[in-house]
């Protein structure tokens, strides 16, 4: 736990310094979350953003501080659910949407300049977005929270709101998907 349960109890009683201070200890654990769950990264902040929102107007509604960082990721999991959502909705990709990074990117590697290293870690990159994408969001989201995040089955438990054993099933299943992808050739 990064905040003290005191520091929440005094946040739920309207103490916006309290609140900050909140934000302040989870920000970075939420917004590295949200990177891994969502493709765009100039939209991580947008939907971090949303997600402290959503703390700030719900944590009247946290009936335990013990409970509180699941209840977070639950808001950040829901958060990336909704970007993802309207992300399906919206498909096309302007060049106006990509980062100036990305420009530079795709322009040094137009005109050559990536060395063998730089290369070799974008195919890695694209390989691993590539079996990412073959499978569905919600096997994305669980195994990112499972092997990327770290997060206990007691964690995910809690917030997926289903047993330990049926999370096994789900995540036995999601690796299998992942593994039947990359037997499959279809990533680069």
């Amino acid at each position: 736990m990064l905040v003290e349960f005191d520091l929440i109890k005094r946040a739920q009683g309207g103490d916006n310094a309290a609140f900050n201070q909140i934000v302040l200890a989870y920000r970075k654990r939420i917004l590295g979350t949200i990177a891994r769950l969502i493709s765009r990264v100039e939209d991580v902040e947008d939907v971090a953003q949303e997600v402290f929102l959503r703390l700030f107007f719900s944590l009247d509604q946290l009936r335990s501080p013990e409970v509180f960082e699941t209840w977070l990721y639950r808001l950040t999991v829901n958060a990336a659910y909704d970007y993802l959502r309207k992300q399906r909705r919206r498909p096309e990709l302007r060049m106006s949407d990509l980062s100036e990074q990305q420009v530079m990117m795709a322009d040094a590697a137009a005109s050559g300049k990536f060395d063998l290293e730089g290369r070799r870690q974008r195919k890695v990159r694209e390989s691993v977005s590539s079996l990412l994408g073959s499978i569905s969001e919600k096997d994305r989201i669980l195994l990112t929270l499972k092997e990327v995040e770290g997060l206990s089955l007691k964690d995910l438990e809690k917030i997926y709101k289903v047993k330990e054993n049926a999370l096994k099933v789900r995540l036995f299943r999601a690796r299998q998907r992942v593994l039947r992808a990359f037997g499959s050739g279809s990533p680069g």
